[in-house]
């Protein structure tokens, strides 16, 4: 397997992804997209907890996140909800993975790459249409997601070695509740959320959302109790209630594309925003912290798609993948801050930031490669071939106390 253009430090860096160790710890419509063509445990040990009271002579310390989801490891800083996924910042489950890059194909197969030499070591098949791969929630196991073939195939992170399959309806992206009592498979096809047990991976239960066409991509609010997901071919977003598993609203886009509209969702570290990148828009919508109403629109580029917090959470990068090029804005304000552009062709998608922060690796859905850029300036490092369709690219170990699910969603 060759690969281009890759820089010469590219392998030096990336054996930073096993520094550190965290202060908190987890042991533990009919038809799918338009553009698809072209097991953790129950609960978590944490030694995070509430900043202690600071002494008269001092401010006085950020407040924690009020009436927080039972069960979920707690917010450390409400300013920021990332404040565990800094570089280095390993629960002991990811310290003990091997690093590597998975890259899913809507071929079927999983292709490893070895971050440090670039190589593709190893490949697997894994379905009939792999799209994402996806962290349980207690970091210990990966899962390639098959929505063809209603399966989803176990990956250990430390041998890189993968399982059997195991039988989910409908898998196009898969989540974790906060509390990790469930995993959610996001059933495009059925326009529903699937609820199983992470470990026996019996079905606890489903929530349909009908007018929620081409369900795909979410996030949570800080304290773990609410969920935006987008709806691609709707144009618009639903809002569920995770305790309940209810909707409680459907927000509709200022500009509601049914074609590639919203796509992925990512809150602001300090929670008063999230945004939700819109191919067909070109950009991104932003939502109130609540998630009750649209209250901005940023453009970036067109084919918005995947975003992805820096590891010190002061910037947020947006892949526009009909562009050539990479948005960097500011992740609380959504300011603009530069374009990184990749040289064309490129059509970069999905994937994820190395655990030291210094690069984000990105698939090239519609050119068959990887792309790996600086985070410094944004430089292309390297550029790997692959097979046709690469699509959730996971970069593994990834920071964090747990995995809230897709590429790695981590808090």
């Amino acid at each position: 397997m060759t690969v281009r253009n890759a820089g010469a430090a590219l392998g030096a860096a990336l054996l930073l992804l096993a520094s550190g160790c965290s202060s908190g710890t987890a042991d533990d419509p009919a038809g799918h997209h338009a553009d698809h063509a072209a097991a953790g445990s129950s609960s978590a040990s944490s030694s995070a907890s509430s900043p202690a009271a600071a002494p008269s002579t001092t401010a006085e310390p950020t407040p924690v996140v009020a009436d927080q989801m039972p069960g979920m490891p707690p917010v450390v800083d409400a300013a920021n909800v990332y404040s565990e996924t800094a570089a280095g910042m390993l629960a002991p489950a990811a310290q003990a993975a091997r690093p590597m890059v998975y890259v899913p194909h809507n071929s079927g197969e999983v292709w490893e790459i070895d971050p440090a030499t670039l190589e593709v070591v190893r490949t697997f098949p894994a379905g009939l249409e792999v799209q994402h791969v996806v962290p349980s929630w207690d970091m210990q196991t990966l899962y390639a997601t098959d929505d063809v073939g209603n399966t989803i195939t176990p990956i250990d992170p430390v041998t890189g070695e993968n399982g059997p399959r195991i039988p989910v309806d409908d898998p196009y992206n898969m989540y974790f509740t906060p509390d990790g009592a469930a995993a959610i498979s996001v059933a495009e096809a059925r326009r529903s959320l699937v609820f199983y047990d992470p470990h026996t991976w019996v079905e606890q239960g489903r929530l349909e959302i009908p007018d929620c066409a081409g369900i795909d991509h979410a996030d949570f609010t800080p304290d773990g109790r609410t969920a935006v997901f987008s709806c691609e071919f709707a144009g618009r977003v639903a809002v569920v209630d995770v305790p309940s598993r209810t909707v409680l609203r459907l927000i509709d886009m200022p500009t509601m594309n049914h074609h590639m509209g919203p796509q992925d969702v990512k809150l602001s570290p300090d929670g008063s925003r999230f945004y939700v990148a819109d191919s067909d828009q070109g950009g991104l919508w932003v939502l109130d912290g609540a998630a009750t109403r649209v209250i901005d629109e940023i453009p970036t580029g067109p084919g918005a798609h995947g975003l992805y917090p820096s590891r010190d959470a002061t910037q947020l990068y947006v892949t526009n993948r009909q562009d050539d090029s990479v948005s960097v804005l500011d992740a609380n304000t959504g300011a603009p801050i530069t374009k990184w552009t990749i040289p064309g062709p490129s059509s970069p998608d999905m994937g994820g930031v190395t655990a030291d922060g210094s690069q984000l690796w990105l698939s090239g859905r519609y050119n068959a490669e990887v792309y790996v850029l600086s985070t410094a300036d944004g430089h292309l490092l390297a550029r790997i071939p692959v097979a046709d369709s690469p699509h959730g690219l996971c970069v593994w170990p990834q920071p964090g106390r747990y995995s809230l699910g897709h590429t790695g969603v981590t808090r």
